[in-house]
């Protein structure tokens, strides 16, 4: 049977499952083992400051499932902003369910009630083909930018 798949904003509540999806998926991705503190107050930060960004969670049968977190950034081309899709997991059980699917669609609507939003961009690994095939499948083009970073 499949079940519905419920989206939401996150709130406090999902502080500790964010960091845990946190740690899970860059060790998944990247390979990175993450410090739990670090992770857990960037979490509660995210939480308590929405003009940076937030949370959005799927749930079945009322467990958090997924979530992913949204950042934004200004366009002075577009005189709007985009909203940047990043710190995407869905639990291993509940892959290949529509989690992310219905986590995509819920942002999308949110993006577009909101009227000052131009877009939603994300970036992945080169070697994650399931996840980039994902994206593809619901409408998202690959770019032909080449993202670039200094750590400090």
């Amino acid at each position: 049977m499949n079940l519905p798949i419920d989206c939401r904003m996150a709130d406090p509540r999902d502080a500790a499952i964010l960091t845990d999806f946190i740690l899970v998926m860059a060790r998944e991705t990247e390979g990175k083992k993450l410090s739990r503190p670090t992770a857990g107050q960037g979490v509660a930060r995210l939480l308590k400051n929405p003009r940076h960004g937030f949370y959005v969670v799927a749930e079945k049968q009322a467990r958090v499932c997924g979530a992913l977190m949204v950042t934004r950034e200004w366009s002075d081309w577009r005189n709007k902003v985009f909203w940047w899709i990043q710190s995407v997991y869905v639990k291993p059980e509940y892959r290949r369910q529509g989690v992310y699917r219905a986590l995509y669609d819920y942002t999308r609507a949110q993006a577009i009630r909101k009227r000052n939003i131009c877009g939603l961009r994300l970036y992945v690994e080169r070697s994650n083909a399931p996840a980039r095939k994902t994206y593809e499948t619901l409408g998202m083009k690959m770019t032909g930018y080449r993202v670039y970073e200094e750590l400090l």
